[in-house]
């Protein structure tokens, strides 16, 4: 069967060899073939059709089996290790059903790499998928309008990315009422009615923040160790309602505060309230704004742009005590760079006294930055193997049977692996 034959391939390269940011340790190999991986979000400013198109080599077709072993990756866990995919073994559709998707928005190549990964598994299974999604990952209302739009339509299963998990609540509470299920990628939603969403494929952003962090800290530990006068920390992220990107800015702010507090320093989190508080709730011995060694600054722009986002990272940037800045997704990370056009301050030598650019997810900007030394990194999802796994669960869910959530980790990369074959196919332009 293709989906046997792909789901080995999937597993071959990177169990084995992805170097999971946290701790670095290499994964160890599946007992059972797997199939891959992650989930997350993006958006930039060029329309879809203006677009690069994904990474041609992370869609091989099975017929083409061998000569993609060394580049597809895996299923894997928030430490690296492999966590499952054998539900979608065997599966096959009892009917040929279509699916609504909705999708953010097609700002991001990101999103067209999703749906590379649903044409794949509509292949294989014999089905079809209707996507559509607002002009801007900002636009919610008009996203709850198209989902509102697909469940008059009574359709066997809807696949849904939520540009604000709350504003589609009633919805979902229609589907539930309606037996439609729902199969949420890219975000989950965490206050979903009982009955409505059937399983998330998304990727564990909490670890994948956690990532961001430590790989940002390896850089920064011996110049906020040694600094006699109090440093910031900037970090840019492309909202405050959506899960994934709540899990990924906290999972950074978090795990930094761990690492610097661990070695004696003390920190202070300013910036947008919802972050700023989660972090107050999490940490209860938190310094002042004024007497703190380090300033973890949080920003959120009014809407999903990348003009937007630069501005925020700009404000950050200019401050003269600034030495590190994560932008939580392409449009954050994209903005990050945008307003380094003006500065000329990013680079990879903190004790030179470059400031230490961290990014998320791919495209053409950011690995070229990341290449020429500009950004000192980021971190990589699979969003064609995450719109891959989102159909095969939809199929499960429309044939009756019980499916399963499907968490997947973020790999950190940089110009010392990014060309390499475990990496590059999750790097989409």
């Amino acid at each position: 069967m293709k989906k046997k034959v792909l789901a080995t391939l999937l597993s071959a390269a990177m169990v084995m060899s992805l170097l999971a940011g946290c701790g670095g340790t290499a994964a160890e190999p599946a007992a059972e073939p797997a199939a891959a991986e992650e989930a997350a979000p993006a958006a930039d400013e060029a329309p879809a059709e203006e677009e690069a198109a994904p990474a041609a080599d992370e869609a091989a077709p099975a017929d083409d089996a061998a000569a993609a072993t060394e580049e597809a990756p895996a299923a894997t866990g928030g430490s690296g290790e492999y966590t499952g995919g054998t539900q979608f073994d065997g599966v096959t559709a009892k009917e040929a059903y279509k699916f609504p998707v909705d999708v953010k928005s097609f700002q991001s190549t990101y999103w067209q790499a999703a749906l590379k990964g649903m044409d794949m598994a509509k292949a294989e299974l014999g089905v079809d998928y209707d996507a559509h999604g607002p002009n801007s990952e900002s636009d919610i209302a008009d996203q709850v309008n198209m989902l509102n739009s697909d469940i008059n339509s009574n359709p066997p299963g809807i696949a849904l990315a939520a540009c604000d998990t709350t504003s589609v609540l009633d919805s979902l509470k229609d589907c539930a009422d309606k037996g439609i299920p729902v199969v949420c990628f890219d975000t989950g939603v965490a206050d979903a009615p009982e009955g409505s969403v059937v399983a998330t494929v998304a990727t564990d952003n909490t670890q994948a923040g956690e990532v961001a962090a430590e790989n940002m800290y390896k850089a920064l530990k011996d110049v906020i160790g040694s600094a006699t006068a109090q440093v910031r920390i900037g970090e840019v992220n492309q909202d405050a309602t959506a899960l994934n990107i709540q899990q990924r800015g906290m999972g950074f702010v978090n795990k930094m505060i761990d690492l610097i507090t661990a070695d004696g320093k003390t920190v202070a989190v300013i910036g947008n309230e919802f972050y700023a508080n989660e972090a107050k709730s999490a940490h209860s011995d938190l310094a002042d704004e004024k007497s703190a060694d380090v300033v973890i600054e949080v920003a959120v722009p009014a809407q999903t742009t990348v003009e937007l986002c630069s501005a925020q990272a700009q404000a950050i940037m200019s401050k003269s005590d600034t030495i590190g800045i994560f932008g939580s997704n392409q449009t954050a990370a994209e903005g990050v760079l945008a307003a380094d056009a003006n500065l000329s301050i990013l680079g990879t030598d903190a004790a030179a006294g470059d400031v230490i650019g961290v990014g998320f997810d791919a495209g053409s900007i950011i690995k070229g930055a990341i290449s020429d030394g500009t950004m000192y990194g980021a971190v990589t999802q699979s969003p064609l193997m995450m719109g891959y796994y989102a159909i095969y669960a939809l199929t499960m869910a429309a044939n009756g049977d019980k499916v399963e959530d499907f968490p997947t980790a973020g790999y950190w990369y940089d110009a010392s692996n990014m060309d390499d074959a475990t990496i590059a196919p999750n790097l989409y332009d």
